[in-house]
Order: structure tokens, then sequence, then C-alpha cells
């Protein structure tokens, strides 16, 4: 069980739950240090006791305009900084009703895989953007039919483990 929470609330978090729960950053930067105002490092947020980061969640693609490549190298950073990746993927309801949810689904993790070598630390969080406060939902048989495709990208692309 991994808690994501805003970053202002880790600290306070980590006091409050137990030590086998996971605590997530909902965000972090691919850098360790510099001059970005407002941005959190992984360092930062081992620092605070969380061991897991939400990177590519569809706010971010979105409102911020992170692309598929920022989103890999924050993701690679954080990796090597000793954190594990929780990777957001997911369509937008245009790409949905375009027939394009698995072109963009494979689009994203091939950003991914460009940086990630170890895959270990690593949970694929498939998030369909158009059943986020729509009033639309994901049927389980449309999520099953995107990890079944998921499933084979991992075994074509990455490995069969």
């Amino acid at each position: 069980v991994v808690i994501g929470c805003p970053s202002i609330y880790l600290m306070y978090a980590r006091n409050l739950l137990p030590c086998e729960l996971g605590l997530a950053g909902q965000n972090a930067y691919k850098v360790a240090k510099g001059a970005f105002t407002g941005e959190i490092s992984p360092a930062m947020l081992k620092d605070i006791g969380a061991d897991w980061v939400i990177l590519g969640h569809s706010e971010r693609r979105a409102i911020f305009k992170e692309s598929d490549e920022l989103i890999a190298e924050k993701a690679e950073h954080a990796l090597a900084e000793g954190l594990k990746v929780i990777a957001c993927i997911g369509e937008t309801l245009e790409e949905r009703e375009a027939g394009k949810t698995n072109e963009v689904v494979a689009r994203q993790m091939c950003a991914y895989a460009q940086k990630i070598k170890d895959w270990k630390n690593v949970v694929v969080a498939y998030e369909p953007v158009w059943a986020i406060g729509t009033g639309k939902t994901a049927t389980p048989d449309q999520a099953q039919e995107v990890h079944a495709f998921l499933r084979q990208w991992l075994i074509d692309n990455i490995s069969k483990e």
C-alpha cells in the first residue's frame, strides 16, 4: 500500500503512518538541485520519508504540458536517487474516441523505456484521463483491454518478467 499526498503533508503523513505503508510524492523534478523554484527533488522526498513518487499524472501532462520525454527523464532521475516510481499513462476522451488508446499508451511507454533500464522499482498505473472528473467511468472491460495491450507491450519491449 502506498499513500500519495500533497508535498506539504508528506512529513505529517509519514509521522502518522505505520512504517510498512509506502509514502509517495505526487511529483518530482528531473535534477537533484539548481534554480528550480517550487520544484521538489527526489532527494527532498527521501529526506522527509517518501519512498515513492507518482510521475506522469494526467494533470501534469495536460495542465502543465509535461511531455512524455520530460516525464521519462523525471522517472530516470527518481530511480537513480533511490525512489520507486508510479509511472502514470493514459489517454484523453478525444484519443479514446478516435481509437488511439493503444497508440497513446505505447508512445508514453516508449518514452519511459528510453530512460528506464531496470523496471523492478516501477509500477505502471493506467489512468483513463477521460474518466477523471467527467462523470464517465471506465468499465472493467475497458481497463482490462488496455491492461492486456500493456502486458503484451511490456513482454515485447521490456521483458517477460
